[in-house]
């Protein structure tokens, strides 16, 4: 898993170490406005980075690639995360703390991310769901490209009645 750089930040392949300076950003709670709730603890956070350090799903069949995104200071700011499912397609989720948002950090770190998943990974569709109500969420999104799915294609991705599903193909 490659560390990716960017002009605005570092995204560094994410493990368990990382979970000391990840745990007060993670407990925001402006993060959680829409949805899911702060990590409980760090040892659960610290352990929840150290299963997915070997970068696959239990059963094999999902690569999970995590990044810390940092400043050029240094400083964690969140992350950025891509589900690869077999097929050439990938989810893509991120978290920012606030104080963060609005500088292109995310911007910047999800297109990393999507131009590292189409390189090396084989990725052609981006999939991203979130909750109907998340407006800064689905802004970033339609920044980077992504559509709305159609009904069809956010019922194949199991959205719920207060989600919408966003896509985003490689160019043919």
């Amino acid at each position: 898993m490659n560390t990716l750089h960017t002009d605005r930040c570092t995204l560094e392949p994410q493990v368990q170490a990382h979970a000391e300076e990840m745990y007060p950003v993670l407990c925001d709670p402006a993060i959680y406005q829409f949805e899911g709730v702060p990590p409980p603890s760090l040892e659960r956070l610290a352990a929840g980075y150290r299963r997915r350090e070997t970068r696959l799903s239990p059963d094999g069949r999902e690569q999970w690639l995590n990044w810390v995104v940092r400043l050029p200071t240094g400083e964690a700011t969140g992350y950025v995360q891509a589900t690869v499912l077999a097929g050439g397609v990938s989810y893509v989720g991120y978290e920012f703390a606030s104080r963060f948002w609005r500088q292109g950090l995310g911007s910047a770190a999800v297109r990393a991310v999507l131009d590292e998943l189409a390189r090396h990974h084989g990725v052609h569709t981006v999939v991203a769901v979130l909750k109907r109500a998340n407006f800064r969420s689905l802004g970033l999104l339609l920044h980077l490209g992504f559509d709305h799915a159609t009904p069809e294609q956010a019922a194949a991705f199991e959205a719920e009645a207060d989600e919408i599903v966003m896509l985003r193909l490689a160019p043919q």
